[in-house]
């Protein structure tokens, strides 16, 4: 049995920013916007005033009510709301990471398998114009054998605000790296199709974040300076896959560097060069029909609204009655290279991701 969008009633936990970010679109969708449930009071009356929707302090008492939940809270918690909605065989779009560790991710991927319930996991940028134009182009066979990613998601000051759950290891699991590095590892590996993860070495590093001379322009939340600081703010790290294909990372939410947001992505053929952020893309080649020469091909497209493409994906797929747990097992494979890299950290050297 299928439904249209205007039949899927959908329900928010966590009603802070992007919550709201979510809500504000399922409301341009024509998506029916049941209520939201968080444990902050001020959350739900901020959300209920502004949505004219029902708030709950119980997400039980929102899941009664709901075909489809989008999950927003901090990663700590995306365990016990995505599992419970599993359960009840609810449709569940999961902002990323999937989750705060490994071993919290891997019961959250059982629960959705065992589920009739649709899963999503919300890596958005998938959904850019720039990131289709490339995908579109990789699939016709014109990069030819895509080789190697370079990945790169780099701030030179966007800590956001020292003392938020965004910089506490317990609640976030990491910092820049399970924040900024799991958009840039997804997409490199989707652009790589995913293929096997054979070993890794990184290196994360806390430099500035923990520093009370710590210099800034402006700070996502407020600052409670260094004692709320024990996460990573960089990460530098080489990804091997099987068949010799490579990922080079480097993530920031602070450096001492200019800030870049540009992916390279590099083929037989030729290489796309995009910024992630704006959408600046170019495809480069070399040829020798007639004098050898090098091409440069400047590609010019709108910049769309990727969590609202993102959305209409996940309800276009409720809608169909598809069944794919591939966003699931992909975002796991996410999962398993942060916290690689984070062990080789620790370790000091290459680690198998199958250890």
């Amino acid at each position: 049995m299928t439904m249209d969008r205007i039949d899927i009633k959908t329900g928010i936990v966590g009603l802070g920013n992007i919550g709201q970010y979510h809500a504000e679109r399922l409301v341009e969708l024509g998506v029916p916007l049941v209520g939201g449930m968080d444990v902050a009071s001020e959350a739900r009356s901020r959300f209920a005033r502004r949505y004219d929707a029902d708030v709950y302090e119980d997400h039980h008492k929102l899941y009664d009510d709901v075909d489809a939940i989008i999950i927003t809270t901090p990663n700590k918690y995306h365990e016990q709301y995505a599992v419970d909605a599993f359960e009840r065989d609810l449709h569940v779009l999961l902002e990323k990471p999937l989750a705060h560790s490994i071993e919290s991710a891997t019961r959250i991927a059982d629960a959705a398998a065992k589920s009739d319930g649709h899963s999503m996991v919300g890596f958005n940028n998938r959904f850019s114009n720039t990131v289709r134009i490339i995908r579109n182009r990789i699939d016709r066979g014109e990069l030819g054998e895509v080789t190697h990613i370079e990945a790169n998601y780099v701030r030179r000051r966007g800590i956001p605000g020292r003392g938020s759950w965004f910089t506490r290891r317990q609640i976030a699991g990491g910092g820049a790296l399970i924040d900024l590095g799991v958009h840039a590892i997804d997409l490199a590996l989707f652009l790589l199709d995913y293929p096997a993860i054979n070993e890794v070495t990184g290196v994360t590093r806390g430099e500035f974040g923990s520093s009370e001379e710590y210099a800034y322009l402006e700070m996502w939340g407020e600052d409670e300076g260094p004692t709320s600081f024990d996460v990573d703010d960089s990460a530098s790290a080489f990804v091997r896959c099987a068949g010799d294909q490579t990922i080079s990372l480097e993530v920031a939410w602070a450096t001492n560097r200019p800030a870049t947001h540009e992916f390279v992505v590099r083929g037989t053929k030729a290489a796309a060069r995009f910024d992630l952020l704006e959408g600046d893309l170019t495809f480069h080649s070399a040829s020798n029909v007639g004098p050898d020469h090098l091409e440069d091909t400047a590609i010019e497209t709108r910049q769309n609204d990727t969590h609202s493409d993102e959305q209409q994906a996940f309800f276009d797929r409720i809608r169909r009655g598809d069944v794919d747990d591939e966003s699931i097992l992909q975002a796991i494979t996410v999962q398993r290279v942060i916290d690689s890299i984070y062990r080789s950290s620790e370790a000091g050297h290459t680690i198998s991701v199958d250890e």
